[in-house]
């Protein structure tokens, strides 16, 4: 009973002084693990060409890593990456031939989408996929 009594008093004394702590803050550790996405294989509309990667969120920024494959030939693949941030669209794409792997991050993204040509930047392309 002494016990249930000193533990209600010193959980009203940290009440009254400001000091009790929300269920959210009295976890042990924060949230450490960022949550990884992996997308693809999305192919050019030709599948000729894909890419696959994984997206995630980690310290206010969106990183975004990124593997494209496309058959030999002379001819190169191409992966778009459309993302809204900071209030606007902003629209990049990198080109390769045969494999590569890529990286990019940034912060104020809310959405990412990515798609994927072969044989010119705006040929053969596939379908757009929202990766983030």
């Amino acid at each position: 009973m002494r016990k249930t009594l000193a533990i209600a008093a010193l959980a009203g004394s940290m009440a009254v002084t400001g000091l009790a702590l929300s269920p959210a803050a009295a976890q042990a550790s924060p949230q450490s693990a960022a949550t990884v996405v992996k997308w693809g294989k999305f192919f050019s509309s030709d599948h000729k060409a894909y890419t696959f990667g994984k997206t995630w969120k980690s310290g206010g920024k969106v990183f975004t890593k990124w593997y494209g494959v496309d058959r030999p030939g002379g001819k190169k693949g191409w992966v778009w990456f459309e993302v809204y941030q900071n209030g606007s669209w902003h629209k990049f794409n990198k080109a390769w031939d045969g494999k590569v792997t890529g990286a990019w991050s940034g912060k104020g993204i809310k959405k990412v989408y990515t798609f994927t040509c072969w044989a010119g930047k705006f040929d053969n392309c596939g379908k757009k996929y929202r990766i983030y």
